[in-house]
C-alpha cells in the first residue's frame, strides 16, 4: 500500500478512484473520460483565480453598473425634491401675496416709523416678494434634504 492509497483499496483525496487497472477497455475509456473532465475543470478553476486582471474589470463593471443605478435614484430623489420645494415655494408665495394685500390696509397705522419705507418698498412689488419667498422656501428644503441625506450615510 502506497501513501496515495487508503485501506479499502481507494486513492485518498478528492477525486477517490479505485486502484487497480479497469474491468475492460470500456471501462478504462470511461475513467479517462472522467479524468479529462476533472482535470479540465481544475485548470478552469486554476487559471480564473490566477486571471487577476480580469476579476478587476469584472469588478470595475460591477461597481460601474451600481454607480449607474445609484446616480438614477439620486437624480429621482432630487427631482422630487424639487418638485415638494416648489410646491412650498408656490404656496409660500400665494401665503406672502395674502399678507402684503392685508399689509396693504393697514401698513399706515401698524407698522413702526423705521419700516414703513422697506415695507412700502415690498407692497409695491408682490413679485418681487413672491420671488424673494420662494426662493428662501427652496433654501430651506434643500437644507432640509442635505441634512436628512447626511444622516443616512
Amino acid at each position: 500500500m502506497t501513501d496515495a492509497t487508503s485501506r479499502d483499496g481507494t486513492a485518498s483525496g478528492a477525486t477517490a478512484q479505485p486502484v487497480g487497472g479497469a474491468k475492460g477497455p470500456d471501462e478504462l475509456r470511461r475513467q479517462i473520460e472522467q479524468t479529462r473532465g476533472q482535470l479540465g475543470d481544475t485548470v478552469e478553476e486554476l487559471a480564473g483565480k490566477a486571471d487577476v486582471k480580469g476579476r478587476a474589470k469584472a469588478r470595475a463593471a460591477d461597481l460601474r453598473d451600481k454607480a449607474g443605478a445609484m446616480t438614477v435614484q439620486l437624480r429621482s430623489t432630487a427631482t422630487q425634491a424639487g418638485h415638494t420645494a416648489q410646491d412650498r415655494a408656490g404656496r409660500a408665495g400665494h401665503t406672502v401675496q395674502d399678507k402684503a394685500g392685508r399689509a396693504r390696509h393697514t401698513a399706515g397705522r401698524r407698522v413702526p416709523g423705521g419700516a414703513r419705507g422697506p415695507v412700502r418698498a415690498g407692497l409695491g412689488h408682490p413679485r418681487a416678494m413672491l420671488v424673494a419667498g420662494a426662493a428662501a422656501g427652496a433654501v430651506v428644503a434643500v437644507g432640509l434634504l442635505s441634512r436628512r441625506h447626511q444622516g443616512h450615510c
